[in-house]
């Protein structure tokens, strides 16, 4: 038995235990991570692989970045969680930082990115009631994108138009009105007088990092300001730096009602989301209407404290900037030669591969192969979401990569 094959044996070995152990919700790369650092991954076997994808967005900062993990040490030896039933130090300060950093009076501290966005439903549902005055809360509605990607909940899936999330689930949640993404004229005309929000991706990510006409957030805004509906803007993915902005809505100087965010504001470590909003709007919100043991937790508390500090300095903000301008002349450099069209903005790219070439999951495996990864979605698209520690060189061997296997499948 070689060397090689001892090693491969180790990678099936652990799929292998994944396949019989581990529901079947994810089909991932055959890739077995063991440890990693900045924008690398080491597998089991030692193989090294550029990581183009940062756990869509949640490593933004880099695998163990320096200053969070410091933090995480440092948390660990003293308190890591009471739940909300006492104060703990961490949690207001973190809140602070957070909405200071958002322009916003409050937060509400949660873990996932779907509870994220479902407590930011339930928010503006009680808002529609307790605000605006509807007699009714179970008249009112959501006016929400199509091709959207805000989680996998019962609730959330209920205005999903992916049928693979969706298929076999109901009943659903009803509530929902969905319309074309970057159609404000649409948007006007779903909001009626039980409208209670609008929810929407700033940047479309699962559907292909969909970039909307420079008029959609701008007349989405003045819509909701003008109709008495709130502005949800999910920034789960999209938010702090990824896009070269804080928030992809400062793009188009569009300061939303809520903020949406979750991914790498827990810095990569623990899951970490939250509601962002101004006190009139959170306010709504009393004792024993909404909770979570592990929400606002004095570990996830610190670790976002630090990561809104990074934030604050700008430098991620800058790299994602920068480099993200590099990313994408060299990606629209191989349109015509297997890629056909690139957006997006910052270190966020969607590429989409010419059907003939081959399918998006059958590229990733190629790139794997050479030690790049990223994730397909849609069939022929994949998304490029390295952490912003990447560097240009780093970029430029990524590229090189794809257009070797874009070249050698175009060939066969």
């Amino acid at each position: 038995m070689t060397i090689l094959d001892t090693m491969t044996d180790l990678t099936d070995a652990a799929i292998e235990l994944d396949r019989r152990h581990v529901a079947h919700n994810y089909s991932p790369l055959p890739v077995v991570a063991v440890s990693a650092e900045g924008a690398w991954i080491t597998d089991v076997e030692g193989r090294r692989y550029l990581d183009c994808l940062a756990a869509y967005s949640a490593v933004n900062f880099g695998h163990r970045n320096p200053e969070v993990t410091a933090t995480a040490h440092a948390q660990l030896d003293t308190v890591t969680l009471v739940s909300r039933a006492f104060h703990s130090d961490r949690l207001a300060p973190f809140c602070a930082a957070l909405a200071a950093l958002c322009g916003k009076d409050m937060v509400l501290p949660m873990n996932s990115g779907a509870e994220a966005v479902e407590s930011g439903i339930k928010v503006a549902r009680k808002w529609g009631v307790d605000v605006k005055g509807l007699d009714d809360g179970n008249s009112s509605n959501i006016v929400v994108a199509r091709n959207n990607f805000h989680g996998r909940t019962t609730t959330i899936i209920s205005f999903s138009d992916d049928d693979a999330a969706r298929r076999g689930f109901g009943p659903y949640t009803p509530g929902f009105r969905s319309v074309p993404f970057g159609d404000a004229d649409a948007m006007a005309a779903a909001i009626d007088d039980h409208t209670v929000a609008v929810l929407i991706e700033p940047i479309q990510g699962e559907a292909g990092i969909i970039v909307p006409p420079d008029d959609y957030l701008p007349r989405v805004r003045a819509l909701c300001t003008e109709r008495n509906v709130l502005m949800i803007a999910d920034e789960i993915q999209s938010g702090l730096a990824r896009t070269g902005r804080t928030f992809a809505c400062d793009h188009w100087g569009v300061v939303p009602d809520i903020y949406l965010l979750g991914k790498a504001l827990g810095g990569g470590v623990v899951p970490l989301s939250a509601v962002v909003a101004d006190r009139d709007i959170l306010g709504v919100l009393h004792p024993g209407e909404h909770g979570s043991t592990f929400g606002g937790n004095p570990l996830a508390a610190a670790i976002g404290t630090t990561v809104v500090g990074m934030l604050a300095r700008g430098e991620f903000q800058t790299r994602s900037t920068e480099l993200g301008a590099h990313l994408h002349t060299r990606l629209r450099g191989l349109i015509g030669r297997g890629v056909v069209a690139v957006r997006g903005k910052g270190l966020w790219a969607g590429v989409d591969i010419d059907p003939s070439i081959g399918s998006g999951k059958q590229i990733s495996l190629k790139l794997a192969d050479l030690g790049v990864l990223v994730k397909d979605t849609h069939g022929s698209t994949l998304r490029f979401a390295p952490p912003l520690v990447i560097t240009a060189a780093e970029i430029d061997w990524a590229v090189d990569q794809l257009a070797d296997v874009l070249a050698e499948s175009g060939s066969h």
